[in-house]
């Protein structure tokens, strides 16, 4: 990508999805953003969140979603993005599903650019405890569960979920950020390949 940050190296685009961008993915996209500061690539690396779909769009972060990450010390996002567009998907370096739906609906999107399609990886598949999956096994044992429909402590759980694989990602960023800078181009797929 050709996006510089304002040191000059070039900026690295995270986006995370799920259904409506209200409660996994700005969970997620907050959880990331902390980490990449931590990890003193704050500037360079851009994270944002959207949904499949826009039915949320300008909605508030569900109030149980603004509550754990509250609770756990994390900044609040304010409102949903409008849905995932081709030109998102374009822009991005990593693209994150948050269930094999959400990965196969981006694919689609993506068409027949393999190059854009190959950008998409399942959010869990970054966690070293999150079960293996062959390419073009079923991704779906990677879904990270929807709290939406639970109480408070469905929540908690999708937040642990997400703990669990930041990490990774950022390992990845980071080792995609290596390359680039020297000089080649490693694309960041999935993270393990069995």
């Amino acid at each position: 990508m050709s996006r510089e940050t304002p040191g000059g190296h070039p900026s690295f685009q995270v986006m995370v999805v799920c259904t409506g961008n209200i409660c996994r993915s700005p969970m997620a996209e907050v959880v990331l953003r902390d980490r990449f500061e931590v990890a003193g690539l704050g500037r360079r690396v851009v994270v944002c969140s959207t949904g499949i779909g826009s039915p949320e769009h300008g909605n508030p972060i569900d109030r149980r979603a603004r509550a754990v990450l509250s609770e756990h010390g994390y900044p609040v996002p304010l409102r949903a993005a409008q849905g995932v567009r081709a030109t998102d998907l374009l822009a991005s370096d990593l693209v994150l599903a948050m269930t094999s739906v959400h990965a196969r609906a981006l694919r689609r999107l993506a068409g027949a650019n393999d190059a854009v399609a190959s950008r998409v990886a399942m959010f869990r598949s970054f966690d070293p405890a999150s079960p293996r999956v062959a390419p073009g096994g079923p991704e779906h044992v990677l879904d990270l569960d929807d709290p939406w429909y639970g109480g408070p402590e469905d929540f908690e759980d999708c937040l642990a979920q997400i703990e669990a694989a930041v990490d990774g990602v950022v390992a990845r960023v980071c080792a995609s950020l290596a390359d680039r800078d020297a000089g080649t181009s490693a694309a960041p797929s999935g993270p393990r390949a069995d």
